[in-house]
């Protein structure tokens, strides 16, 4: 299988980096407060997993099971390395070594559709409808927030959602244990959605 993870908001804990630079800076102002932040060194090095352990336990599954694994990013650059080699060494540092990172702008779907991607996860129910418009990939959304607060498009649009990534993780490993014909089919079987009726 080809997996792509996004990062802030999927593996790595942004907001809460971002939450302490804003209070040691006593900026709130959302332009300056990114200044702020582009101006830290090596910045995308700092920061947490959003789920401790998770970055390793990714690395090994993708070992295992010789899925191809992709991270896509948004990240603006910093002062020191350039954002892709942060974010590379952050991988590394957390597990996942020799990691492809690809700091991106644009669709998620069209560039899903352009690495030929099975699946996408992500934590931006936008990103999710870019992904399931633009290509055949498969979105799986993270969704933290309580369930009631989920947008009743995501599972209409065929986009399947999680708690977090070791959940994710699961379902990836059992629909890998089975046969490879019909992997979508499985995977949104084991998130619970039936397949989007066709745009007519």
């Amino acid at each position: 299988m080809r997996i792509a993870f996004d990062l802030d908001g999927v593996l790595a804990d942004m907001d809460s980096a971002i939450a302490r630079e804003a209070e040691r800076a006593g900026r709130r102002g959302e332009t300056r407060l990114w200044r702020v932040v582009e101006s830290i060194e090596n910045f995308w090095e700092a920061l947490d997993e959003l789920e401790p352990g998770i970055v390793s336990r990714l690395a090994a599954a993708a070992v295992e099971r010789r899925w191809e694994v992709i991270f896509l990013t948004r990240r603006p650059e910093t002062a020191g390395r350039t954002a892709q080699v942060q974010t590379q060494r952050w991988l590394e540092a957390k597990g996942f070594p020799l990691p492809s990172v690809f700091v991106v702008q644009g669709s998620r779907g069209r560039i899903a559709d352009a690495l030929d991607l099975d699946i996408v996860v992500d934590d931006r129910l936008e990103n999710c409808v870019d992904i399931v418009v633009d290509s055949s990939a498969r979105a799986i959304l993270v969704w933290r927030a309580p369930e009631e607060q989920l947008p009743p498009s995501a599972k209409r649009l065929g986009i399947g959602v999680v708690k977090s990534v070791a959940d994710c993780l699961d379902i990836l490993v059992q629909v890998d244990e089975l046969e490879p014909a019909g992997i979508v089919n499985r995977v949104m079987r084991l998130l619970g959605l039936k397949e989007p009726a066709a745009a007519g």
